[in-house]
C-alpha cells in the first residue's frame, strides 16, 4: 500500500473530510498538524510546490492536492488504485 501523508490544521472542515474519507477506506496515513508549526508548514509548502491551503495530501511521492482533489479522485474511481501501489 502507498504511503499517505496529509498536512492538516485544527478546526479545518476540509481536513476533517479528507481524514474521514481516508479512514473510511481503512488507509494507514501520517497526519501532520502544521497549523501552528511554522517548520511543518514550510515543509508542506515546499513539498506541494507552493500550495498554502489545508489540507495538502500526498500519496507516495505524488502530490494529490487538497480535499476536493481527493474526493474527485475517489468519485472518478481512481483513488483506490493510487492507494494500492
Amino acid at each position: 500500500m502507498a504511503k499517505v501523508t496529509i498536512y492538516t490544521r485544527p478546526m479545518c472542515g476540509y481536513c476533517a473530510r479528507a481524514v474521514s474519507l481516508l479512514k473510511s477506506k481503512k488507509v494507514d496515513f501520517e497526519e501532520i498538524d502544521a497549523g501552528f508549526d511554522q517548520k511543518k508548514r514550510e515543509e508542506m509548502v515546499q513539498r506541494s510546490r507552493g500550495a498554502r491551503t489545508f489540507p495538502q495530501i500526498f500519496i507516495g511521492k505524488d502530490h494529490v492536492g487538497g480535499c476536493d482533489e481527493l474526493v474527485a479522485l475517489d468519485r472518478a474511481g481512481k483513488l483506490d488504485a493510487m492507494l494500492s501501489l
